[in-house]
């Protein structure tokens, strides 16, 4: 890896962290370039370069006899990954988790229905596969999360309207945040499949009510699993890592044949 690309990017990071966390108040202004170079221990190249690419996602905004300030959440770019992997390293709050369920809930439902009007023999292979890579991790382990994501951003590109199709990549770190908590509760993915199988099995029936329906069942079913996981725990969590890979369920255990059963 290049250094010089690591350094600038440890540095985004660490910026982007404090920015999100609350450290800069929305409407202070960040410290001098060499201020902070000397903090982060970096050029004041790097410190720039930092700051402009802060800017293009929303969360500074810099001019003369002003300097560099932060700017209200409410201007950042949600859907830009970065953005959405400081939020969810620092802590995720509840406001963000319900933005999100509500976006999930305007969008989702309808590139469903409209998937189960468009949907390509390809389209739909694509998503089968998805489907059975998530089966596959839920009886054997593996990585579930990368599976599910694959799954719904197939539905959205099914549309074939080049804005879904646009969304489904914006979409991508909110939606594997959410599925990365959701499928922390045991049995969460279990439970899920299922429902997962409806709104696939509408969308190769080619019946958009059912699709939506069973989209709308899926979505505030993942909601009710996030909301079990927070419930049962003080704090919100970061997710500091990606979502651990299901482990494969133990065989059952069978009788000893030695054993002698009682009349």
């Amino acid at each position: 890896m290049n250094p010089i690309k690591n350094v600038s990017g440890h540095t985004l990071d660490l910026l982007g962290e404090a920015i999100v966390a609350g450290r800069y108040a929305p409407g202070s202004a960040l410290p001098p370039e060499p201020l902070l170079g000397d903090e982060l221990g970096v050029s004041r190249t790097v410190v720039r370069e930092a700051v402009k690419s802060l800017v293009a996602k929303g969360l500074l905004s810099t001019g003369p006899k002003v300097g560099t300030r932060v700017l209200p959440a409410d201007q950042w770019n949600w859907f830009d990954q970065s953005v959405v992997h400081w939020h969810t390293r620092v802590g995720l709050s509840r406001e963000f988790l319900r933005d999100l369920q509500e976006l999930r809930r305007v969008v989702e439902p309808a590139a469903v229905r409209i998937a189960a009007e468009r949907a390509t023999a390809d389209d739909l292979a694509e998503i089968e596969t998805a489907f059975t890579g998530m089966k596959h991790a839920i009886e054997h382990g593996g990585d579930y999360v990368t599976h599910d994501l694959r799954f719904h951003q197939g539905l959205l590109r099914a549309c074939h309207n080049r804005m879904l199709v646009q969304m489904s990549k914006a979409l991508g770190a909110l939606l594997r945040t959410s599925f990365e908590l959701s499928t922390a509760k045991q049995d969460g993915p279990a439970q899920s499949l299922p429902l997962h199988r409806a709104v696939l099995d509408a969308v190769i029936a080619r019946n958009p009510d059912a699709a939506e329906r069973a989209a709308l069942v899926l979505i505030d079913g993942a909601y009710a699993d996030m909301q079990e996981v927070l419930a049962s725990r003080r704090a919100l969590p970061s997710l500091v890592a990606q979502a651990s890979p299901l482990k494969a369920p133990r065989p059952p255990r069978r009788p000893n044949p030695n054993t002698v059963t009682p009349p």
